[in-house]
């Protein structure tokens, strides 16, 4: 497969064309960004140890039938995925109170949200990512009915399945987002699955071992990132 020219150059993230045009490579920099790009930095290892993270989700997914959009790994920084129509709409669930949650409504921090919440946000930086909804989704063509239904029940399944993986590393998925876009028609999950887009604690001591390690200035972000991959059985090389 040859690499091509770099298509979009995102916060954390590059794609490249390849000689295939239903294929592109993903490259994971080991640049960090908070608060739409506010503030920014490179921190060593991030865009190996992203990339390994989001490998080792991807194919345990496709185990149990969520289709990805990943076709494998290609180097430490480096993946192949498939050419997607993305759709502009970040599914959100929440089993646990935290970030912007806690912010709007005034819940305290570390309430269990029973059954879990699902929410959407339009992928916007310059709006900062506002909240929507499936009519102002349907309304403005960001997804269909059809389309948002299917992401729905896919974010739930996901959360079925890691849920328990992170458990079993004695961790609590508190929230993540997905993102999703159109291969040959069919819904599929992309973008990635790492500490970058999720929030995880440690069960026992609700520390924080994600991106908010980041924003909120609490160093050993790598560490964190690595700690929660060994404890659910990452590869780091």
């Amino acid at each position: 497969m040859e690499k091509r020219q770099e298509l979009y150059a995102g916060k954390a993230k590059s794609v490249f064309a390849t000689d295939d045009p239903d294929r592109l490579i993903l490259h994971f920099r080991d640049d960090t960004s908070a608060f739409d790009g506010e503030r920014m930095e490179s921190l060593e290892r991030k865009g190996k140890v992203n990339n390994r993270f989001n490998a080792f989700i991807m194919n345990k997914l496709e185990e149990v039938g969520i289709p990805t959009h990943f076709e494998g790994l290609l180097s430490d920084n480096e993946c192949m995925v498939k050419n997607m129509d993305m759709l502009p709409v970040e599914c959100v669930v929440r089993n646990i109170a935290a970030g912007g949650l806690v912010k709007r409504l005034g819940v305290e921090e570390g309430s269990e949200l029973n059954p879990p919440t699902f929410e959407l946000f339009l992928k916007n930086d310059a709006l900062h990512d506002p909240m929507i909804n499936e009519s102002l989704a349907e309304t403005f063509g960001w997804a269909t009915p059809e389309q948002l239904a299917e992401m729905k029940a896919l974010t739930f399944r996901v959360n079925e399945v890691l849920k328990q993986l992170f458990a079993d590393g004695n961790l609590l998925l508190v929230d993540y987002k997905l993102e999703f876009g159109l291969f040959q028609g069919q819904i599929v999950l992309g973008d990635e699955f790492s500490p970058d887009g999720c929030r995880l604690w440690d069960a026992e001591t609700r520390e924080k071992l994600d991106k908010d390690r980041f924003r909120q200035g609490l160093g050993g972000v790598i560490e964190a990132y690595e700690e929660v991959g060994k404890r659910i059985g990452v590869d780091f090389g």
